[in-house]
Protein backbone atom coordinates (compact mmCIF):
# COMPACT_ATOMS: atom_id res chain seq x y z
CA UNK A 1 0.00 0.00 0.00
CA UNK A 2 1.14 3.52 -0.77
CA UNK A 3 0.35 6.50 1.44
CA UNK A 4 -0.15 10.21 0.90
CA UNK A 5 -0.72 13.38 2.92
CA UNK A 6 -4.13 15.02 3.24
CA UNK A 7 -3.54 18.56 1.99
CA UNK A 8 -0.87 20.10 4.20
CA UNK A 9 -2.16 18.57 7.42
CA UNK A 10 0.63 16.10 8.07
CA UNK A 11 -2.02 13.35 8.21
CA UNK A 12 -0.82 10.31 6.24
CA UNK A 13 -3.49 8.11 4.70
CA UNK A 14 -3.58 5.03 2.51
CA UNK A 15 -4.26 5.69 -1.17
CA UNK A 16 -7.49 3.73 -0.72
CA UNK A 17 -10.11 4.95 1.73
CA UNK A 18 -12.62 2.43 3.10
CA UNK A 19 -16.12 3.82 2.67
CA UNK A 20 -18.39 2.86 5.55
CA UNK A 21 -21.81 3.62 4.08
CA UNK A 22 -21.84 -0.14 3.42
CA UNK A 23 -21.89 -0.85 7.17
CA UNK A 24 -24.62 -0.43 9.73
CA UNK A 25 -28.11 -1.61 10.55
CA UNK A 26 -30.12 -2.18 7.36
CA UNK A 27 -33.44 -0.36 7.06
CA UNK A 28 -36.14 0.46 4.54
CA UNK A 29 -35.57 4.21 4.92
CA UNK A 30 -31.80 4.08 4.40
CA UNK A 31 -30.24 1.03 2.73
CA UNK A 32 -31.20 -2.65 2.79
CA UNK A 33 -27.78 -3.85 1.62
CA UNK A 34 -25.59 -2.73 4.53
CA UNK A 35 -23.53 -5.30 6.46
CA UNK A 36 -24.26 -6.29 10.08
CA UNK A 37 -21.65 -5.86 12.84
CA UNK A 38 -19.92 -9.24 12.43
CA UNK A 39 -19.45 -8.79 8.69
CA UNK A 40 -18.41 -5.16 9.17
CA UNK A 41 -15.69 -6.24 11.59
CA UNK A 42 -14.39 -8.80 9.07
CA UNK A 43 -14.25 -6.19 6.32
CA UNK A 44 -12.48 -3.64 8.53
CA UNK A 45 -9.96 -6.28 9.62
CA UNK A 46 -9.29 -7.26 6.00
CA UNK A 47 -8.80 -3.63 4.98
CA UNK A 48 -6.30 -3.13 7.80
CA UNK A 49 -4.44 -6.30 6.79
CA UNK A 50 -4.05 -4.83 3.30
CA UNK A 51 -2.58 -1.61 4.68
CA UNK A 52 -5.72 0.53 4.47
CA UNK A 53 -5.71 2.93 7.43
CA UNK A 54 -8.33 5.45 6.24
CA UNK A 55 -12.04 5.02 7.06
CA UNK A 56 -14.85 7.37 6.03
CA UNK A 57 -18.32 7.40 7.56
CA UNK A 58 -21.06 9.94 8.38
CA UNK A 59 -23.52 10.75 11.14
CA UNK A 60 -26.43 9.87 8.84
CA UNK A 61 -25.19 6.54 7.45
CA UNK A 62 -27.56 3.81 8.59
CA UNK A 63 -28.98 6.34 11.07
CA UNK A 64 -25.69 6.56 12.97
CA UNK A 65 -25.09 2.82 13.22
CA UNK A 66 -22.33 2.99 10.59
CA UNK A 67 -20.29 5.04 13.05
CA UNK A 68 -21.17 2.61 15.85
CA UNK A 69 -20.23 -0.45 13.79
CA UNK A 70 -16.95 1.12 12.64
CA UNK A 71 -15.97 2.04 16.19
CA UNK A 72 -16.87 -1.44 17.43
CA UNK A 73 -14.90 -3.06 14.60
CA UNK A 74 -11.75 -1.03 15.23
CA UNK A 75 -11.82 -1.93 18.91
CA UNK A 76 -12.54 -5.59 18.16
CA UNK A 77 -9.48 -5.97 15.92
CA UNK A 78 -7.30 -4.23 18.49
CA UNK A 79 -5.83 -1.51 16.28
CA UNK A 80 -4.36 1.49 18.09
CA UNK A 81 -6.36 4.70 17.65
CA UNK A 82 -3.30 6.60 16.42
CA UNK A 83 -2.77 4.02 13.67
CA UNK A 84 -6.07 4.71 11.89
CA UNK A 85 -7.49 7.83 10.26
CA UNK A 86 -11.21 8.28 10.86
CA UNK A 87 -13.36 10.72 8.90
CA UNK A 88 -17.03 11.56 9.39
CA UNK A 89 -19.52 14.19 8.23
CA UNK A 90 -22.25 16.60 9.28
CA UNK A 91 -25.22 18.18 7.43
CA UNK A 92 -28.06 15.65 7.05
CA UNK A 93 -29.39 16.44 10.52
CA UNK A 94 -31.54 19.01 12.28
CA UNK A 95 -29.98 22.44 11.85
CA UNK A 96 -27.68 21.29 9.05
CA UNK A 97 -24.47 23.37 9.47
CA UNK A 98 -25.55 25.81 12.18
CA UNK A 99 -23.21 26.22 15.15
CA UNK A 100 -25.59 24.43 17.50
CA UNK A 101 -26.05 21.55 15.07
CA UNK A 102 -22.31 21.11 14.53
CA UNK A 103 -21.63 21.13 18.28
CA UNK A 104 -24.42 18.61 18.89
CA UNK A 105 -23.52 16.32 16.00
CA UNK A 106 -19.78 16.11 16.70
CA UNK A 107 -20.61 15.00 20.24
CA UNK A 108 -22.87 12.25 18.91
CA UNK A 109 -20.35 11.15 16.31
CA UNK A 110 -17.51 10.87 18.83
CA UNK A 111 -19.73 8.91 21.22
CA UNK A 112 -20.86 6.46 18.53
CA UNK A 113 -17.30 5.93 17.30
CA UNK A 114 -15.96 5.61 20.84
CA UNK A 115 -13.16 8.12 20.34
CA UNK A 116 -12.36 11.57 21.68
CA UNK A 117 -11.30 13.07 18.36
CA UNK A 118 -11.79 12.82 14.60
CA UNK A 119 -8.93 13.03 12.14
CA UNK A 120 -11.17 14.59 9.49
CA UNK A 121 -14.58 16.27 9.82
CA UNK A 122 -16.42 17.09 6.61
CA UNK A 123 -19.48 19.12 5.73
CA UNK A 124 -21.68 16.76 3.76
CA UNK A 125 -23.32 19.45 1.61
CA UNK A 126 -23.59 23.25 1.38
CA UNK A 127 -26.10 24.85 3.77
CA UNK A 128 -28.10 27.71 2.24
CA UNK A 129 -29.79 28.43 5.58
CA UNK A 130 -26.71 29.18 7.71
CA UNK A 131 -24.22 32.04 7.19
CA UNK A 132 -20.93 30.57 6.00
CA UNK A 133 -19.10 32.60 8.68
CA UNK A 134 -21.07 30.77 11.36
CA UNK A 135 -20.30 27.36 9.87
CA UNK A 136 -16.58 28.00 9.36
CA UNK A 137 -16.22 29.51 12.84
CA UNK A 138 -17.94 26.52 14.46
CA UNK A 139 -15.73 24.09 12.55
CA UNK A 140 -12.61 26.07 13.43
CA UNK A 141 -13.55 25.87 17.12
CA UNK A 142 -13.58 22.07 16.87
CA UNK A 143 -10.05 22.09 15.48
CA UNK A 144 -8.81 24.47 18.17
CA UNK A 145 -10.44 22.35 20.89
CA UNK A 146 -8.71 19.20 19.66
CA UNK A 147 -11.91 17.38 18.78
CA UNK A 148 -11.01 17.49 15.08
CA UNK A 149 -7.60 17.46 13.39
CA UNK A 150 -8.58 18.65 9.90
CA UNK A 151 -11.60 19.82 7.91
CA UNK A 152 -13.07 18.72 4.60
CA UNK A 153 -16.04 19.41 2.34
CA UNK A 154 -18.19 17.18 0.16
CA UNK A 155 -20.42 17.71 -2.88
CA UNK A 156 -21.21 21.33 -3.74
CA UNK A 157 -20.69 23.90 -6.49
CA UNK A 158 -17.28 25.34 -7.22
CA UNK A 159 -18.20 28.90 -6.21
CA UNK A 160 -19.49 27.63 -2.87
CA UNK A 161 -16.28 25.81 -2.03
CA UNK A 162 -14.29 28.88 -3.10
CA UNK A 163 -16.40 31.21 -0.94
CA UNK A 164 -16.03 28.97 2.11
CA UNK A 165 -12.25 28.95 1.72
CA UNK A 166 -12.19 32.74 1.27
CA UNK A 167 -14.23 33.27 4.46
CA UNK A 168 -11.81 31.04 6.36
CA UNK A 169 -8.81 32.94 4.98
CA UNK A 170 -10.24 36.37 5.72
CA UNK A 171 -11.14 35.47 9.29
CA UNK A 172 -8.08 33.44 10.24
CA UNK A 173 -10.09 30.22 10.43
CA UNK A 174 -9.14 26.67 9.49
CA UNK A 175 -9.57 26.01 5.77
CA UNK A 176 -10.70 22.77 4.17
CA UNK A 177 -7.90 20.32 3.40
CA UNK A 178 -9.96 17.73 1.55
CA UNK A 179 -12.77 17.50 -0.98
CA UNK A 180 -15.07 14.47 -1.15
CA UNK A 181 -17.08 14.99 -4.32
CA UNK A 182 -19.01 12.78 -6.72
CA UNK A 183 -16.48 11.74 -9.34
CA UNK A 184 -15.91 8.73 -11.59
CA UNK A 185 -15.69 7.81 -15.27
CA UNK A 186 -19.49 8.04 -15.55
CA UNK A 187 -19.75 11.43 -13.81
CA UNK A 188 -17.13 14.11 -14.47
CA UNK A 189 -19.05 17.39 -14.22
CA UNK A 190 -16.87 18.68 -11.36
CA UNK A 191 -13.93 18.92 -13.75
CA UNK A 192 -15.46 22.21 -14.92
CA UNK A 193 -15.12 24.27 -11.72
CA UNK A 194 -15.07 22.42 -8.38
CA UNK A 195 -11.93 20.35 -9.00
CA UNK A 196 -9.91 23.32 -10.35
CA UNK A 197 -10.83 25.30 -7.21
CA UNK A 198 -9.71 22.39 -5.02
CA UNK A 199 -6.43 22.20 -6.91
CA UNK A 200 -5.97 25.97 -6.52
CA UNK A 201 -6.08 25.52 -2.74
CA UNK A 202 -3.88 22.41 -2.65
CA UNK A 203 -6.80 20.34 -1.37
CA UNK A 204 -6.60 16.53 -1.45
CA UNK A 205 -9.41 14.88 -3.36
CA UNK A 206 -11.10 11.75 -2.02
CA UNK A 207 -14.12 11.19 -4.28
CA UNK A 208 -17.13 9.14 -3.32
CA UNK A 209 -18.68 6.59 -5.68
CA UNK A 210 -15.40 6.10 -7.62
CA UNK A 211 -16.81 2.92 -9.14
CA UNK A 212 -20.23 4.43 -9.88
CA UNK A 213 -22.00 2.20 -7.40
CA UNK A 214 -20.50 -0.91 -9.00
CA UNK A 215 -21.39 -0.07 -12.61
CA UNK A 216 -17.69 0.19 -13.48
CA UNK A 217 -16.86 -3.24 -12.04
CA UNK A 218 -18.81 -5.51 -14.41
CA UNK A 219 -19.84 -5.41 -18.10
CA UNK A 220 -23.57 -5.85 -17.43
CA UNK A 221 -25.50 -2.73 -16.47
CA UNK A 222 -27.79 -4.58 -14.03
CA UNK A 223 -25.83 -6.81 -11.65
CA UNK A 224 -28.78 -8.31 -9.76
CA UNK A 225 -27.17 -7.65 -6.39
CA UNK A 226 -29.24 -6.58 -3.40
CA UNK A 227 -27.93 -3.04 -3.80
CA UNK A 228 -28.73 -2.98 -7.51
CA UNK A 229 -32.31 -4.09 -6.91
CA UNK A 230 -33.04 -1.87 -3.89
CA UNK A 231 -30.90 1.29 -4.16
CA UNK A 232 -33.17 3.90 -5.78
CA UNK A 233 -30.53 6.65 -5.38
CA UNK A 234 -28.05 4.60 -7.40
CA UNK A 235 -30.53 4.32 -10.27
CA UNK A 236 -31.33 8.05 -10.17
CA UNK A 237 -27.62 8.86 -10.43
CA UNK A 238 -26.78 6.76 -13.45
CA UNK A 239 -29.80 5.34 -15.28
CA UNK A 240 -30.86 8.60 -16.95
CA UNK A 241 -27.58 8.61 -18.96
CA UNK A 242 -27.58 4.85 -19.35
CA UNK A 243 -26.76 4.69 -23.07
CA UNK A 244 -23.71 6.94 -22.75
CA UNK A 245 -22.64 5.25 -19.52
CA UNK A 246 -22.77 1.78 -21.05
CA UNK A 247 -20.42 2.96 -23.82
CA UNK A 248 -17.91 4.02 -21.15
CA UNK A 249 -18.32 0.75 -19.24
CA UNK A 250 -17.43 -1.12 -22.43
CA UNK A 251 -14.22 0.91 -22.71
CA UNK A 252 -13.32 -0.07 -19.14
CA UNK A 253 -14.05 -3.71 -19.92
CA UNK A 254 -11.89 -3.60 -23.07
CA UNK A 255 -8.92 -1.97 -21.36
CA UNK A 256 -9.16 -4.34 -18.38
CA UNK A 257 -9.08 -7.30 -20.76
CA UNK A 258 -6.14 -5.81 -22.61
CA UNK A 259 -4.25 -5.26 -19.34
CA UNK A 260 -5.24 -8.58 -17.79
CA UNK A 261 -6.75 -6.96 -14.69
CA UNK A 262 -10.24 -6.41 -13.31
CA UNK A 263 -12.53 -3.60 -14.41
CA UNK A 264 -12.49 -2.09 -10.92
CA UNK A 265 -8.69 -1.92 -11.01
CA UNK A 266 -8.84 0.08 -14.25
CA UNK A 267 -11.64 2.37 -13.01
CA UNK A 268 -9.71 3.16 -9.83
CA UNK A 269 -6.36 3.52 -11.61
CA UNK A 270 -8.03 6.25 -13.70
CA UNK A 271 -8.57 8.21 -10.47
CA UNK A 272 -4.88 8.13 -9.65
CA UNK A 273 -4.08 9.29 -13.17
CA UNK A 274 -6.42 12.25 -12.50
CA UNK A 275 -4.59 13.31 -9.33
CA UNK A 276 -6.96 11.81 -6.76
CA UNK A 277 -5.40 11.20 -3.33
CA UNK A 278 -7.63 8.39 -2.07
CA UNK A 279 -10.87 7.23 -3.72
CA UNK A 280 -13.47 5.99 -1.25
CA UNK A 281 -14.24 2.33 -1.87
CA UNK A 282 -17.33 0.88 -0.24
CA UNK A 283 -16.63 -2.84 -0.01
CA UNK A 284 -19.06 -5.58 0.99
CA UNK A 285 -16.77 -8.39 -0.17
CA UNK A 286 -13.07 -8.95 0.60
CA UNK A 287 -12.16 -9.06 -3.07
CA UNK A 288 -13.46 -5.50 -3.48
CA UNK A 289 -10.66 -4.32 -1.21
CA UNK A 290 -8.19 -6.70 -2.87
CA UNK A 291 -8.86 -5.20 -6.30
CA UNK A 292 -8.82 -1.66 -4.90
CA UNK A 293 -5.39 -2.13 -3.35
CA UNK A 294 -4.01 -3.61 -6.58
CA UNK A 295 -5.18 -0.54 -8.51
CA UNK A 296 -2.74 1.68 -6.61
CA UNK A 297 0.17 0.16 -8.56
CA UNK A 298 -1.41 0.50 -12.01
CA UNK A 299 -0.22 3.42 -14.10
CA UNK A 300 -2.37 4.33 -17.08
CA UNK A 301 -0.81 6.03 -20.08
CA UNK A 302 -2.19 9.29 -21.46
CA UNK A 303 -3.53 7.31 -24.39
CA UNK A 304 -5.33 4.87 -22.10
CA UNK A 305 -6.88 7.71 -20.10
CA UNK A 306 -8.07 9.35 -23.32
CA UNK A 307 -9.51 6.01 -24.49
CA UNK A 308 -11.57 5.71 -21.31
CA UNK A 309 -12.77 9.30 -21.34
CA UNK A 310 -13.55 9.81 -25.04
CA UNK A 311 -17.21 8.64 -25.03
CA UNK A 312 -18.25 10.90 -22.13
CA UNK A 313 -21.02 13.41 -22.69
CA UNK A 314 -22.18 16.16 -20.30
CA UNK A 315 -24.49 14.97 -17.51
CA UNK A 316 -26.97 16.70 -15.24
CA UNK A 317 -25.49 17.79 -11.90
CA UNK A 318 -25.66 15.05 -9.28
CA UNK A 319 -24.56 15.54 -5.68
CA UNK A 320 -24.53 19.31 -5.14
CA UNK A 321 -27.70 20.75 -3.58
CA UNK A 322 -29.37 23.21 -6.00
CA UNK A 323 -30.02 26.77 -4.86
CA UNK A 324 -33.64 27.08 -3.62
CA UNK A 325 -35.94 28.91 -6.03
CA UNK A 326 -37.13 32.37 -4.98
CA UNK A 327 -40.70 31.09 -4.74
CA UNK A 328 -39.58 28.40 -2.27
CA UNK A 329 -37.56 30.68 0.02
CA UNK A 330 -39.46 31.41 3.20
CA UNK A 331 -42.42 29.20 2.27
CA UNK A 332 -41.30 26.04 4.02
CA UNK A 333 -41.11 24.27 0.64
CA UNK A 334 -37.31 24.20 0.28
Amino acid sequence: MNYTELGKTGIKVSRICAGCMSYGRASEDFHLWTLPQEETTKMVAHALDLGVNFFDTANCYAHGTSEEFLGNALRAVGVKREDVIIASKVYFNDGKLSRSAIEREIAGTLTRLGTDYLDLYQIHRFDYDTPVEETMSALDALVKSGKVRALGASAMYGYQFHNLQIVAEQNGLTKFSTLQNHYNLLYREDERELIPVAEQYGVSRMPYSPLAGGHLTHPEWDSGTKRDTTDKILHRKYDREKENNIAIVKRVEELASRRGVTMSEIALAWHFAKGVAAPIVGATNARHFDDAVKSVDIELSCEEVAFLEEPYRAHEISGAVPRPSRSAIGTGNV
